[in-house]
């Protein structure tokens, strides 16, 4: 990623930059792509939600086809995959061992 920020490549591809990163430093990280990469076009392979939430353009793709595209508020009024995803995550989320 450094170089592609240093050379001021018009396009840039992350594969889940932050996947590996604790919740602290991946909001920060978060923020410095947005700063390097204003203006440019970021292709994004993403994991987490967090990762793509504010992005102009979401692509889904299931079985290697593009099954569903728009933003975050789009996808979630459309039934399908994204928001069938964001639904078992908000499951899992409130899940505690008692």
């Amino acid at each position: 990623m450094a170089r592609a920020m240093l050379k001021d490549a018009p396009i840039v591809i992350l594969d889940e930059a932050t996947a590996s990163i604790d919740p602290e430093n991946e909001h920060l990280i978060q923020e410095a792509i947005s700063a390097l990469t204003h203006g440019k076009t970021i292709i994004t392979i993403a994991h987490r939600l967090a990762t793509i939430e504010n992005a102009d353009q979401i692509l889904v793709i299931d079985g290697g086809t593009v099954v569903q595209k728009g933003t975050h508020k789009e996808l979630l009024k459309q039934k399908g995959t994204y928001r069938d995803f964001i639904s078992i995550r908000e499951q899992a989320e409130g899940w505690r061992i008692q």
